[in-house]
């Protein structure tokens, strides 16, 4: 009789294939408080076969973390790391595009460290949103800023593309930020960095600040896009808001997009096993 536990992993990373076309994934600060490890086995349970993580889930002190043991847990419970998002979420005097050279050298050596982090996962996307570490300070113009956060992300992107990880930058809403708040001024960032290890996130929440529709976006968008968060712009997961996803996914499949469909929401009130057992429950009726 064969060994379940031993099974049990390639069924749900089979499962999750079959499920929908594309590959879906969860972010895992929805199920606060919870390791990197349990999120990964709950979200199993749904049919997802990837984790992104963000690294203040695992601890204050993330470069810290036993990467190998946390990859190894994650890909026993059937998954795999994708890799961070969050980047500098609940840290402390750090800042792409600061006016003080030492912040923003510390600021890298802390991204890079990350890179090794992803790297070591097992993961290769790092998305870069972290809206209040990019805003312009306080008696700056945004122009500068912009400037000084784009030469921050060209340095980073060498430190990625050394470590075979793909630094994704994330437009966000104007409500977050003054600095990138559509695909147009990420992608002009991007072409103007020229490393093809920089690439574009996609986040419908955040499109749904955009003229555009979303589906026009990722179209005109395809030759740079590399990772692709779904949810709403209510801050739940997908199919628990007003978007339909139906011309979204049709507008991925219409460019070949081959890369991950993580499920971030920001609204944990339904609780994380539910939000994770709806949103893949939707994106499935799309396979």
């Amino acid at each position: 009789m064969p060994d379940v536990r031993k099974i049990k992993p390639l069924l749900r990373l089979l499962y999750g294939k079959l499920g929908c076309r594309m590959k879906i994934a969860l972010c895992n600060e929805m199920y606060e408080g919870a390791s990197v490890e349990e999120a990964a086995r709950r979200a199993g349970r749904y049919g997802y076969t990837g984790i992104e993580v963000a690294p203040f889930t695992l601890g204050s002190h993330p470069l810290e973390a036993d990467a190998s043991s946390l990859r190894a847990a994650v890909e026993a419970a059937g998954l795999a790391v994708v890799g961070l998002h969050w980047l500098l979420a609940k840290t402390e005097g750090l800042h792409g595009g600061h006016p003080d050279e030492g912040v923003r050298r510390r600021t890298l050596d802390y991204l890079a460290g990350l890179a090794d982090l992803c790297c070591a996962l097992g993961g290769n996307i790092m998305v870069f949103g972290s809206p209040a570490q990019r805003s312009t300070p306080k008696g700056e113009t945004r122009a500068d800023t912009v400037k000084r956060f784009t030469e921050t992300l060209a340095r980073l992107g060498e430190a990625c593309t050394a470590r075979g990880v793909f630094l994704c930058l994330e437009p966000l809403t104007p409500k977050e930020t003054d600095v990138v708040n559509t695909a147009a001024e990420a992608v002009d960032i991007i072409e103007q960095i020229g490393n093809p290890h920089v690439r574009l996130h996609l986040d419908v929440k955040a499109m749904s600040s955009e003229e555009a529709p979303a589906a026009e976006i990722i179209r005109r968008n395809a030759k740079y896009l590399k990772h692709f968060h779904a949810n709403d712009p209510n801050r739940l997961g997908p199919g628990m808001g007003d978007v339909d996803f139906a011309p979204i996914i049709a507008g991925i499949d219409a460019i070949g997009y081959d890369g991950w469909l993580s499920v971030e929401v920001f609204d944990f009130g339904p609780g994380p096993d539910e939000i994770a057992r709806r949103s893949a429950e939707y994106l499935r009726k799309f396979a």
